[in-house]
């Protein structure tokens, strides 16, 4: 991810017009020194042996048969998407049946993921960027797929959602930072004409907050010191006005979720004064707070069930190893019950509408694909809509086991631990023997990892391999301490409690210390190559995918709508500008350290990263290079912070199966030219180091 939100200052009373993929559907030093005399030789051939029983890549990371849906306000319509010609579009149909669904969206490129619904129903809006570079624009066409266009058509705009509205369902608020590309000013746009006008031309704030009536009400601004300044609107033509403040600890957990309808009260999510976060409800005039919903071990999240035409939230999910949901209003206790038996896994609602009648229920779970349910609360009673990958259904999936692992400094890491079926028949999350594991870490660092549907975890799990994902220090949802404790810990505590992970897993018997590879995204990538290079000797091999390689080319390359948010990274990563914050970020840059790589490494890059740029990816290769240490280098052209387009994700993963079978041992499904057909993967450095590479693949 390598990215912080602006907190304390984002939110709207009607949620932003997006709707995200399913989930799954779209990362003590050891003094050891290699010389290029240690330094590992040509790959060795694979280890694994070939099996004829593998879940094929293409069902794990091709195209869903079809994409999470979206519930119109009137309940009569569903639109979701799905391939054509190998790209997703969204299609809309009759909430009763699928199968007369019209294709409303024609991209012959790149997959549209963000998608939902005008208030009014009038209009299906989505969200396209392109090649991935996350300049995102915002489009509306009918849904009979008429009447098209780019409500945002301005050159290098990177739209923000900011509100919709029940009582002005024509018309929403958007960021757009057309002017400067530092600050997103405020447009209401009708979106039946199209018409855009500017409410506000933005002094500094990053983060907005709107009431029903598209009126905004709320500011941010974030201060060198890293504390967030709130202010608010006196009233509809007054200035902005102090509010409050949110200290530096509590930036990341503090957020105001929207307001009612009505406009009298808002909702907020509140660390300040204490460790986890609570929901509190918020008199608009008198500031008076209200306490609704809290947790000892964790912070909200994993669900908030607002009433959509009062904005009432009416239930709320914590989530520390699973969700569980606070009922705030005893009018839904009956359907939440409900839900909670209708299928496997944990359910999240996506949509409703208008008339509260008809809920749309995903369900993600450790042995199925997702699944949606459309729900009518009357008759109490769900309707199967879809599995998003039927070709999965009935497969041997890896069960997931959430497991709390102590770090040295007391710390209870959430982590989650797959196996291979064959080693653990019996499902109890012990294995019957130790196997080779892969520490898949994941990106943020300000994320997390959760229970349920990972289609990467299903695949490594199936090729033999245990997978232990854990929740290091600043990973979110364990309570502002928990995040705070990462402060300027990268490549220190941060990597002890992925070293604390190991051991525990070796301790336990699921592997040995010498069968371990690292692999991850964005932060997970950076973790991957600080563990080649400031412990050298602890993993097997790594897969880096979009890392950085330096803590301070990473920072001074942010993209110009982070330069607001700067103190964000100097609080919690390091401070630059200064000489001794300086020094103390090269320390743990993977690439200062570059000579000091003795295992097999594997990096992928997007070329058109806007987070973490190509240049992170170019540097530590052509170190490695300088010192004569072999490394495998893949380069996707059209991709940006990770892989979106199937064809792109399909080729990296038989590259990064074959990979891990010479290096850790266990098997690979075998490619041919059709696993790369359609990708624009170019192999820049290394193809020797993946095994059974097609003659002519990324050349």
């Amino acid at each position: 991810v390598i990215a912080a939100s602006a907190c304390g200052g984002s939110g709207a009373t009607r949620p932003a017009p997006t709707a995200a993929p399913a989930p799954g559907d779209t990362a003590p030093s050891d003094p050891g020194v290699a010389s290029p005399a240690t330094a590992r030789p040509t790959p060795p051939p694979v280890v694994g042996h070939p099996r004829n029983d593998l879940i094929p890549r293409s069902v794990l990371f091709g195209n869903p048969e079809r994409g999470a849906p979206a519930l119109s306000p009137d309940g009569k319509q569903i639109a979701f998407s799905a391939p054509v010609d190998g790209v997703m579009n969204v299609f809309v149909a009759p909430a009763d049946d699928l199968s007369r669904a019209v294709q409303v969206t024609f991209d012959k490129v790149r997959p549209i993921r963000i998608y939902s619904w005008s208030m009014d129903g009038k209009f299906v809006l989505y969200q396209q960027d392109v090649g991935g570079d996350e300049n995102f624009h915002l489009f509306r066409v009918r849904p009979d797929g008429n009447d098209a266009i780019d409500l945002t058509d301005r050159a290098g705009v990177k739209v923000q959602m900011i509100g919709a509205s029940v009582t002005r369902p024509d018309h929403i608020l958007v960021g757009m930072n057309d002017r400067d590309p530092q600050l997103h000013d405020v447009y209401e746009i009708q979106v039946s004409s199209g018409e855009a006008r500017l409410v506000l031309e933005n002094p500094g704030y990053v983060g907005f907050v709107a009431d029903d009536d598209l009126e905004l009400r709320m500011a941010s601004q974030f201060q060198p010191d890293g504390t967030v300044k709130r202010f608010k609107s006196g009233d509809r033509s007054a200035a902005w006005v102090a509010l409050d403040e949110i200290p530096s600890e509590d930036q990341l957990t503090t957020n105001v979720v929207g307001y009612e309808t009505s406009g009298k009260r808002y909702y907020e999510i509140d660390a300040r004064g204490r460790d986890t976060t609570a929901l509190f409800a918020v008199d608009a005039k008198r500031g008076k707070r209200t306490l609704l919903a809290e947790h000892p071990r964790a912070d909200v999240g994993g669900g908030v069930l607002v009433h959509p035409k009062t904005g009432v939230i009416r239930a709320i999910a914590f989530n520390r190893a699973r969700p569980e949901w606070k009922v705030l209003d005893k009018s839904v206790a009956p359907d939440l019950a409900a839900l909670a038996k209708l299928d496997e896994g944990d359910f999240f609602i996506t949509s409703m509408s208008l008339d509260d009648r008809t809920w749309l229920v995903g369900y993600s779970g450790d042995r199925i694909p997702t699944r949606f349910w459309r729900w009518d609360r009357k008759a109490k009673k769900g309707t199967l809509l879809y599995s998003t990958r039927p070709a999965l259904e009935g497969l041997p999936l890896a069960r997931m086991h959430a497991h709390e692992i102590p770090a040295r400094d007391g710390l209870s890491l959430v982590s989650y631990l797959s196996l291979p079926p064959e080693v653990d028949p019996d499902g109890d999350g012990t294995p019957e023997k130790a196997v080779p594991m892969v520490l898949l870490v994941h990106g943020g660092p300000w994320a997390r990892d959760s229970w349920g549907y990972n289609p990467l975890a299903h695949l490594l799990a199936n090729r033999g391999y245990a997978v232990l994902r854990v929740n290091y220090r600043g990973s979110t949802g364990f309570g502002k301490n928990f995040i705070n404790a990462a402060n300027r810990e990268w490549g220190k505590k941060m990597h002890d409690d992925l070293l604390d992970a190991v051991g525990w897993a070796v301790d336990k018997g699921v592997t040995t210390a010498d069968q371990v590879c690292i692999m991850g995204g964005s932060y997970g990538g950076y973790a991957t190559l600080a563990g080649l290079t400031l412990t050298p000797k602890t993993f097997r091999c790594g897969v880096d995918i979009v890392g950085p390689s330096n803590l301070i080319t990473l920072a001074e390359a942010a993209p110009p709508y982070w330069k607001p948010i700067i103190s964000v990274f100097k609080t919690r990563m390091g401070d630059w500008t200064t000489p001794e914050g300086r020094e103390a970020m090269l320390a743990v840059s993977p690439l200062t350290h570059a000579g000091k790589i003795e295992r097999p490494l594997l990096i992928a890059q997007g070329a058109n990263d806007p987070r973490v740029k190509q240049a992170e990816s170019d540097q530590i290769v052509k170190a490695m290079k300088e010192k004569g240490l072999p490394v495998t280098y893949v380069l996707f052209p059209d991709e940006g912070h990770g892989f979106a387009r199937p064809e792109n994700n399909i080729a990296f993963m038989a590259l990064a199966e074959a990979f891990l079978s010479a290096h850790l041992g266990g098997t690979y499904q075998p490619a041919s030219a059709d696993d790369y057909k359609g990708s624009s993967l170019k192999i820049l450095e290394g193809a020797s180091g993946i095994p059974g590479l097609p003659a002519g693949v990324g050349r």
